[in-house]
């Protein structure tokens, strides 16, 4: 059997956790006239899901979203409030470094923004530990479409087994599985590190 020679790990849930009600909140408090919390971005859905697929700039982004809810503040405000929802998974993290210890190359690959993906950038120094990126807004396409799968098989030189993939969405992990990656659903940190010591690429952490 190919033993795997690339580590590739969605973002959201695998590395960093997050909370939109956070953003809500402070977006809402800023806002001219009252605005439902939870209704902010569930009833701009699509607009969320044009910005993490590049169809809208930052600029435009905002822009729409002021004129929805009366926004007050400035773009860089809105930005700060809209991105700073992020807080690492400490384990993963580990995990993570004890992998690059190990000399594996390792990818990032999420559907997100350009607001969170710079933002993680600034405040997460782990993040730059990646061999590459492969971000949504970026190529124009979200998991589990084909197409930015095939993004990251150009992009590391790899494929099927020779991929391993850490997500926590089964329907992004069976898009893996279907391209012959071994696919690795997180349902808890501890679980996924047990995944790749099964694989051979992490030491039994019981020893």
């Amino acid at each position: 059997m190919t033993k795997p020679s690339v580590i590739v790990f969605d973002l959201g849930k695998v590395l960093v956790d997050f909370d939109y009600a956070i953003a809500t909140r402070r977006i809402a408090a800023r806002c001219k006239g009252p605005v439902d919390e939870v209704r902010l971005f569930t009833d701009h859905a699509p607009l969320v899901r044009r910005y993490e697929l590049g169809l809208v700039t930052t600029q435009q982004f905002f822009d729409e979203i002021r004129a929805a809810c009366g926004f007050s503040g400035t773009r860089d405000e809105f930005g700060e409030y809209f991105a700073d929802i992020f807080t690492p998974i400490p384990f993963m993290v580990e995990l993570h470094a004890a992998l690059r210890d190990k000399r594996f190359p390792t990818y990032v690959f999420s559907n997100t923004n350009d607001l969170a993906a710079s933002h993680i950038r600034r405040r997460f120094p782990f993040f730059a530990n990646f061999d590459g990126y492969i971000f949504s807004y970026q190529h124009g396409a979200m998991k589990p479409d084909a197409k930015l799968y095939e993004v990251v098989e150009r992009e590391t030189g790899r494929r099927g087994n020779q991929i391993v993939y850490i997500d926590d969405l089964p329907e992004n992990i069976a898009a893996g599985a279907a391209r012959g990656w071994h696919a690795v659903l997180q349902e808890s940190p501890e679980k996924t590190r047990v995944a790749l010591e099964k694989l051979g690429l992490l030491t039994d952490s019981r020893r």
